[in-house]
């Protein structure tokens, strides 16, 4: 009972859940599942049918589509609180159109579509309420996407830094990638040895100091003005 009380606060922080009231809420925890992943393991693969969204507990998914090719390309990055493929259980064909990944070792909890739709479909003001924390993180996502093909890679790497520190940060900041350099490099859509190219470029003007995966911002200000 203690681990369904830990698992209701938390619920209570995700947007997906924090319009539901406790009687939905309850409904929502006895159809949802704990599974544990070891690290790089796959939980589904694109085209795969989906009746199951997922919430991260501990640990990191890599959410990826592969070309023709068999170039892998990742689409996000998601930590903990985050939610994925909610939105597939508003679509016809239920199909999970990317792969998942667990870049470490996971923690997720799922639930289940049909059953989350029916108490939305019981609640016209839970479901608006939900539309609207949807939409917002479609507004997120233009936005994500415009930075992604309007501005250059040195661009998007300063913003990804700065995404790092709270925004009024001006002083010195210290950053730990626990996402691999190609992870992040990939989900930026810049090549690796680009990557690796910008951080020496910051390096050398003394914007950045880089050991390993532990990354000093040295002149915030200076960053910003990149932008």
């Amino acid at each position: 009972m203690e681990a369904d009380q830990a698992l209701l606060d938390e619920l209570h922080h995700v947007y997906l859940f924090e319009e539901l009231d406790d009687e939905q809420l309850t409904r929502v925890l006895r159809n949802s599942q704990r599974v544990s992943l070891p690290a790089k393991s796959l939980l589904f693969e694109a085209g795969q049918p989906a009746d199951r969204f997922y919430l991260v507990h501990q640990g990191q998914i890599k959410l990826f589509s592969l070309s023709i090719d068999g170039d892998e390309k990742v689409m996000e990055i998601l930590y903990p609180g985050n939610t994925f493929a909610e939105a597939i259980m508003f679509m016809q064909a239920k199909r999970y159109p990317v792969s998942a990944q667990a870049l470490g070792d996971t923690v997720l909890y799922s639930f289940d579509m049909k059953g989350f739709r029916q108490i939305l479909e019981e609640s016209q003001q839970t479901c608006f309420r939900l539309m609207a924390g949807m939409s917002r993180r479609l507004h997120a996502r233009i936005n994500e996407i415009s930075n992604l093909t309007l501005h250059n890679a040195t661009y998007r790497l300063v913003v990804f830094l700065l995404e790092q520190i709270p925004e009024d940060a001006i002083e010195l900041a210290e950053i730990h990638l626990s996402t691999p350099k190609s992870v992040i490099a990939s989900r930026l859509s810049i090549q690796p040895e680009t990557f690796s190219r910008i951080l020496t470029r910051l390096s050398a003007a003394g914007l950045i100091e880089v050991k390993g995966n532990d990354i000093s911002l040295l002149d915030v200000p200076g960053l910003r003005d990149l932008l």
